[in-house]
């Protein structure tokens, strides 16, 4: 099992968990990785208000629907499907970064949570909301 890299002083960011084959976090990767997934709440908790907002007004609006033929309701139902959908992809997103801000403040950033391993700092900076290594991520897509 590989284990965390250390180089140098034991800073937060040289205390996270990387592969044997991948160099220590320098504080400027964890900083990079930090600021985007923070840009990425902030512009995932404007979708999410904006979406609940539409989602809000499209219910007033065909909250009657006396009058509305079968096409015009049809239609009103994808609509009011299609704005859930999109608001709660964006709440899943959000919770996904913000997870992964909580766990770089923990420490826990790049570890396993199914087993416990390096997810890889590669792997991390593809996609800084990762929480599983490959192989776990790999099982859990089987099932």
């Amino acid at each position: 099992m590989a284990r965390t890299a250390k180089k140098g002083g034991d800073t937060a960011h040289e205390s996270l968990s990387v592969r044997h084959d991948e160099d220590a976090w320098t504080a400027e990767e964890l900083a990079e990785v930090r600021t985007e997934l923070e840009s990425d709440a902030t512009r995932l908790g404007t979708e999410v208000h904006e979406a609940e907002q539409d989602l809000v007004e499209l219910m007033r609006s065909y909250s009657d629907g006396a009058g509305d033929d079968q096409a015009d309701a049809g239609a009103a139902t994808w609509e009011r499907e299609h704005e859930l959908s999109l608001a709660n992809n964006a709440r899943d997103l959000l919770m996904q970064t913000l997870r992964a801000l909580e766990r770089i403040n923990q420490g826990s950033y790049g570890d396993c949570e199914a087993c416990g391993n390096p997810v890889g700092k590669m792997r991390l900076q593809a996609f800084p909301r990762a929480t599983l290594c490959m192989t776990c991520k790999q099982k859990q897509e089987r099932r």
